[in-house]
């Protein structure tokens, strides 16, 4: 089994990239989805963020996302305090459905990864893909089609590596600042090459 990391910066379209590995055959292991399951009532992650951070971040039973949002991008030590809870419990969560995707038989395994480089993770993986936007379009794309403020969109990009940065570090640069269809030429160049 390969297993191939993708990454990219907020608003630069990791997801759309990862939709067409997977109609390539990638099996795909998500941590936004990771992030989403241990939010769930009920669930270790939440009992630890409720724990944390106090019943003012639950509302109508769940985790309040967009309050606990505003407090971690515009607080450096509560975003610590968050990622020590939810990091390890992603990760646990990320190599169950990798094991499984094996059990499967699948013989390449996208996980699609927003903070791949902040962690460090990259040794883990035979490559890196990152999905490039230049931030202008990165700040457009949360405005316009998350419904974001400029400032929070600013915020959530300022507290990733510069998308520059990260693009220095990747093996592979999937640039999907262009249509829809030259993103996917350029996935569909780059698989025979990651899949090997």
């Amino acid at each position: 089994m390969k297993l191939i990391g993708l990454t990219g910066g907020a608003g630069s379209g990791k997801s759309t990239v990862a939709e067409m590995f997977r109609e390539l055959g990638a099996a795909i292991v998500d941590a936004d989805a990771a992030t989403h399951a241990l939010y769930e009532p009920g669930s270790l992650g939440f009992d630890l963020i409720e724990g944390e951070f106090g019943p003012e971040y639950v509302r109508d039973g769940r985790v309040d996302r967009a309050r606990l949002g505003e407090l971690v991008f515009n607080d450096a030590g509560a975003r610590q305090r968050l990622n020590a809870i939810v990091h390890p419990l992603v990760r646990e969560w990320m190599a169950q459905r990798t094991a499984e995707a094996l059990i499967h038989g699948a013989t390449i395994v996208v996980q699609d990864v927003p903070l791949l480089f902040e962690n460090g993770l990259e040794h883990l993986y035979s490559a890196v893909v990152l999905v490039y936007v230049p931030e202008p379009v990165q700040v457009q794309r949360l405005v316009e089609g998350r419904g974001l403020t400029e400032e929070r969109a600013r915020g959530m990009i300022a507290a990733q590596m510069p998308i520059d940065q990260k693009r220095q570090r990747a093996q592979h640069v999937i640039d999907n600042s262009g249509s829809r269809d030259e993103t996917r030429e350029q996935v569909q160049k780059l698989w025979p090459e990651i899949a090997r």
